[in-house]
Order: structure tokens, then C-alpha cells, then sequence
């Protein structure tokens, strides 16, 4: 394989602009952090500050031990940067939160160039790979809330970038051992286990299908394994020893049972827990794999769908999809599976080779678990870099060669689908009239509380009154998938396929805008925000601020008011519940009956409840109930004007 060309100057330069226009500036502002994992994350890493404790996860002044720090590290560090310049607001501290996911974006996007650029030995490649990745729609939507996957895809990329370094020829050296442990641990750090299984078995699966049994243990022997177990759990270790120490069990909690030829998990009671050990490697990693984990809090999307977004997050890309996969493994070709069975692979042929096992297994060992849609991610670089690698074989062609036909044809089917949705889209332009100014969309939504449990289960909503407030992005929608496609496809019929790539990217990344135009309508039917900042004013240190059901459905209300001692009317579950049950956790659960006992009290109270989501009737309240703000599908009431 001939050595690498070097980034230039420029291309880092329009990959910067790319990120800071898309990813690092209007993102970052709005909307406002959405209920549910957006708030409750941001709120654990603010709590942090408020502590001083770095080691255990709290969320509401509960434990919150599911989750591994780093992602939650990044962004209080971030909130004390802020704070440190004056800025200490809840916007602030939500603008600061959303900065390392970015960061993470900025450097998953100079990982995939870098690997793209050395696996083809072709500039281009690494900008196509890049801009893939900035234009890749699951990116953004699920960096957009402060989730720790895009992290996982950064240290995955970074992993593998790593053994592409070892199998060029004498570079098994220390510093590529450094990087892949350290990424592992990152990775271990960023989501548990999963940033250990999946490099590990990543490469064990390569290392078989590229030099065979016998074959794999040699080349294994010569990678640097021991600088890179040493860096790892350098790095890894610390923080999972001083967690377990901190968090032990307590009590007498109950024993496992196999009944019926099942093993039943038994539930905590309170003083009766398990420590953080078991909690998060048993509960939280095992259980959860085999969907036994408790509590049950979660849906899994259907295999069709977790397949079928593959090619929604990356469209219009994925059009290639199926060109990139036969280009990466020419099965039809001879020459090939020769050398593939006599495991004589080229480097370039194992370094796709390795790209094909990684987004392979990562859709492979999430096919056979749950899944939520994001879970994908972790793929989507690498289908990015096959797809990168499909783009610059055709650009070499020649103009009348099957690659450009192929790909030609590939652009047909994405203009004819972009023309689909414009049909469709002007007509609901025609048919969906905007509604008044101030108009609450929640009050045209229909409402389907059965796909709730999945991320994004909110959008089923909508309906064609509803989509009158979203006339903005459905033109730019229209734009970004029908006229960029369509002028893709002319520049490529002239030959120019340079820049018919960069009008798909061009679309690609516009259509990210009207996403996110689109997230900011909704929003104030995802986000408590709003109400947390009308009351904003009239709480006081000693009120009570009390939630409706799960913490969850109306966090970014103790985020907004920079409040850790909300109290929850029949909502002990999710993720507060096995934190509760530890002897020391705040006694902050109400029911109906010590509501009522406080309702007319002299101590002020604000009541948060949904209007459409279960639980969503005020429980009997002796006295007056004031209604004090409406939005979203949500009110607040009070026991005081």
C-alpha cells in the first residue's frame, strides 16, 4: 500500500468551518435540553460541582450508578470552566454540557479522515469519510442529546485506527499499543464493558477471517498487547475500584431464584440493596444484554427498524451502501477469494477487511440484544470509510467505466425517493395550514404513549394538523433531498464527480439543519424548560417542587431551577429507583395520601404533570389548586397563588 498522502492545510481548515457551523454553534444554544436522558445526564454531571464527589453518579441527590463517569466528568469540567468566567446561569450550564459531545464529533470526524485518508492512500477518501460523518443525520440527532455513544464511536474509530497502524509493515510499535489500550479504556469509561467487547472482538475476528487459526495466533503474538493491557488498565482501573469501595451493599438483600426453568432477579427493598459491583456489571451490562435487567424500564425497537435507520442515518449515503460492501469484499472476483482463502490479502484488502468485520459486528451483537435506535452508531463510521472507499474508485474510472453507471444509477434511486418525499411534502405544505402565533403544539399532537419507552417515539405524534408548524424545515427537507440529489446527479453525468460528492454532502448537511429546526418546534413538547423558567421566579429556597410521575418525564425542571431535592408522586422507578433503596438516599417518594397531608399547608408547593402522559390526573388535594403555567402538554399547579 503506498504511503499516505498528508492532510493539507485546507482540507482541516473546511472540515473545522463544517463542524463549527453545524455541530458548535446554533446546536449548541437550542434547543433547550430536552426531559428524560438529555436533562437527567446534565443534571448528574452539575451535581458533581454541587457534591465535590467525582467517583459515585447522583441524579436528584439519588445515586445513579448505571452509568460509567467519563462523558459526565467531560461535562462538569466544562460547567467549571464556565463558572470559572462568570458564567453560572442553567443556560450556561446546558450550552456547557453540549461542548464535549461536540468535541467528541470534531475528533470522531479527523479519526475517520485520518483512517480513510492511510487505508486508500488517497486524500479524497479521508474528506469523503469525514464529511460523511459531519452530514451523517443518526450523528447528529443523537448528539444532540447528551448521550455517551458518540463518544464510543470516537474511541472505536481511534481503536481501530490503532491496528491499521500495527499491520503496516514493522509498526507494531509501543505508541500504537499506547493508542489502542488507551481507547479501550476510554471506551470502558465512556459506556461500560461494551468499549472493551467490541474493539477486542473486533480484532479477534479479523485477525481469524484475514490469517486463520494458526495464522492469528502468530500475528497476534507480535502485536503489542503488553503496552497496550498496561495503558488500559492504567486508565480503566482507578475509577472502578474507588466506585465499588464507595457504593458496597447493604442489608440483607434477597437471593437469586431458578423457578420453572427460570432464573427470577430479585427486586431491593429499602436497606436491602446490592453494591455498585454487582448493580452495574450484573444489572446493568449481563441482565440488560439477555433483557433481563431490572427494572424493566426500557423498549427495544424492532430489528426491521434498527436495520432499516442504518440507512436512514446515513442518507443519502447509503445509496451506496450495497457498491461499497462488494467493493470491500469482491467475492466475484477470483483473484480475490483466492487470496483471501490462502489468507494472502493485500494490506489495503485486510484494512477493508477490518472495516467490514467492525460495522459487521457492531450490527451483529446488537441484532441478538436490545436495541435502541442510537445503538447503531458505533457502525456508522466505519459504513462511512466503506462508503469513502466505493466514492474514490469510481472517481478514478473512467467516465463511461461500470462504476460510474453503477453509482449513477445509485443517484437515480436517491433522486427518485427525494422526489417521493417532495410530492408528499408539498402536498402536506398545501394541505397543513400554519396555525395562529403562540399556537401550543402540543394541543395538535395525537397522542401514542405506547412508543414512548423508545427515543424517539415522541415523533410518531404528529399528524397533519401538527405539521403546519413545520413549514420551514419541510422546504428546506425538500431542498436538501430532491434538488441536491437532482444536482448531484447532473454534475456526475458531466463527468464531475468531484463536485457531485460535495453537493450530496451539501444536502446532506442542509437537511441536518432542518432537522434541527424541526427538533426546536417540538421541543417545548420534549422539554420542561419553559415552565421551569416561568416559575423561575417565585420559588424559594424552602418550596417543594414536586413531579408527577417518573423523575424523568419532567426533569429539565430541577436542571432549569438548579434544584437536586425535587420530590416524585408515584414515580419509584427508572433510573432513581435502585438508588432509592440504598439506607442513605433522601426520603423524596410522595403518594397521594402525603400530598394531601402537605397540600394545605403554609409551605409553598409546585405540582409538574403531564396532560397527556400516564399519570395524568391530579391526585385529591384538599384546598385550593392553582393553575400557575401550560405548555407543551404539561402544567404546574400550586397550593398558593
Amino acid at each position: 500500500m503506498p504511503a499516505a498522502p498528508q492532510r493539507t492545510r485546507s482540507t482541516t481548515l473546511a472540515l473545522l468551518l463544517v463542524w463549527l457551523a453545524v455541530y458548535a454553534s446554533f446546536a449548541l444554544v437550542r434547543p433547550a435540553l430536552l426531559d428524560d436522558a438529555d436533562s437527567v445526564h446534565a443534571e448528574v454531571a452539575r451535581e458533581m460541582l454541587v457534591r465535590h464527589d467525582w467517583v459515585t453518579l447522583y441524579a436528584n441527590g439519588i445515586r445513579y450508578l448505571e452509568k460509567a463517569p467519563l462523558m459526565y466528568w467531560s461535562m462538569a469540567a466544562s460547567m467549571k470552566l464556565a463558572s470559572l468566567f462568570g458564567f453560572v446561569s442553567a443556560r450556561a450550564f446546558a450550552i456547557a454540557a453540549r461542548i464535549p459531545i461536540a468535541l467528541g464529533v470534531l475528533g470522531l470526524t479527523f479519526a475517520v479522515e485520518a483512517f480513510a485518508r492511510r487505508l486508500y492512500s488517497n486524500a479524497r477518501a479521508g474528506v469523503y469519510a469525514a464529511l460523511i460523518t459531519l452530514s451523517s443525520a443518526g450523528i447528529f440527532l443523537f448528539t444532540r442529546i447528551t448521550l455517551p455513544d458518540g463518544f464510543v464511536c470516537l474511541w472505536l474509530a481511534l481503536a481501530m485506527y490503532a491496528l491499521l497502524r500495527c499491520e503496516e509493515d514493522g509498526n507494531e510499535t509501543p505508541c500504537n499499543g499506547l493508542l489502542f489500550g488507551l481507547a479501550c479504556a476510554l471506551g470502558v469509561l465512556s459506556k461500560g464493558l461494551i468499549g472493551l467487547v467490541f474493539p477486542l472482538a473486533i480484532v479477534v475476528l479479523y485477525l481469524l477471517l484475514a490469517y486463520g487459526i494458526r495464522g492469528a495466533f502468530t500475528r497476534a503474538n507480535k502485536l503489542p498487547w503488553a503496552v497496550a493491557l498496561l495503558a488500559f488498565f492504567a486508565i480503566a482501573t482507578p475509577w472502578h475500584v474507588l466506585i465499588g469501595l464507595a457504593n458496597p451493599g447493604a442489608g440483607h438483600p434477597a437471593p437469586f431464584l431458578f423457578m420453572n426453568g427460570h432464573w427470577h432477579v430479585p427486586l431491593p427493598t429499602d436497606g436491602n440493596v446490592r453494591g455498585w459491583f454487582w448493580f452495574y456489571f450484573m444489572n446493568e451490562h449481563l441482565l440488560r444484554y439477555l433483557n433481563l435487567r431490572v427494572p424493566h424500564d426500557y423498549d427495544t425497537s424492532p430489528l426491521y427498524l434498527f436495520w432499516g435507520l442504518c440507512f436512514v442515518w446515513l442518507m443519502p449515503w447509503s445509496a451506496f451502501f450495497f457498491k461499497s460492501i462488494t467493493n470491500a469484499l469482491p467475492f466475484r472476483n477470483a483473484a480475490w477469494r483466492a487470496r483471501f482463502r490462502t489468507h494472502t490479502l493485500s494490506l489495503q484488502e485486510r484494512g477493508t477487511l477490518l472495516v467490514v468485520t467492525w460495522a459487521g459486528f457492531v450490527l451483529l451483537f446488537f441484532t441478538l440484544s436490545t436495541r435502541q435506535e442510537y445503538y447503531i452508531l458505533p457502525a456508522l463510521p466505519a459504513i462511512g470509510i466503506l462508503i469513502a472507499g466505493w466514492l474514490v474508485r469510481e472517481e478514478a474510472s473512467a467516465p463511461a467505466s461500470r462504476e460510474r453507471r453503477a453509482t449513477t444509477r445509485c443517484l437515480v434511486v436517491v433522486v427518485a425517493l427525494g422526489s417521493l418525499f417532495a410530492i408528499a411534502a408539498i402536498a402536506l405544505l398545501f394541505v397543513a395550514k400554519a396555525p395562529p402565533a403562540g399556537t401550543d403544539l402540543a394541543t395538535l399532537l395525537s397522542q401514542n404513549p405506547g412508543d414512548y419507552a423508545l427515543s424517539m417515539g415522541h415523533v410518531l405524534d404528529l399528524d397533519t394538523r401538527a405539521m403546519g408548524m413545520f413549514r420551514t424545515p419541510l422546504m428546506l427537507a425538500i431542498l436538501a433531498l430532491f434538488a441536491a440529489p437532482m444536482a448531484a446527479l447532473l454534475l456526475r453525468r458531466r463527468a464531475q464527480t468531484h463536485a457531485s460528492n460535495l453537493a450530496l454532502a451539501s444536502g446532506a448537511l442542509l437537511f441536518l439543519i432542518a432537522a434541527h429546526l424541526g427538533l426546536q418546534t417540538f421541543a417545548p413538547v420534549l422539554t420542561s424548560a419553559q415552565l421551569a423558567e416561568r416559575i423561575a421566579p417565585l420559588v424559594q429556597p424552602n418550596d417543594l417542587i414536586v413531579l408527577h410521575g417518573e423523575y424523568e418525564a419532567g426533569s429539565t425542571l430541577g436542571f432549569y431551577l438548579q434544584r437536586n431535592d425535587l420530590h416524585i408522586l408515584e414515580g419509584r422507578s427508572s433510573n432513581l429507583w435502585y438508588g432509592s433503596f440504598f439506607p442513605d438516599a433522601p426520603r423524596i417518594f410522595e403518594s397521594p395520601s402525603t400530598l394531601a397531608e402537605k397540600w394545605p399547608g403554609s409551605q409553598r408547593i409546585f405540582l409538574w404533570q403531564s396532560l397527556t402522559d400516564p399519570p395524568n390526573q391530579l391526585p385529591a388535594l384538599p384546598g385550593h389548586v392553582y393553575v400557575l403555567a401550560i405548555s407543551g402538554g404539561k402544567e404546574i399547579v400550586s397550593n398558593q397563588r
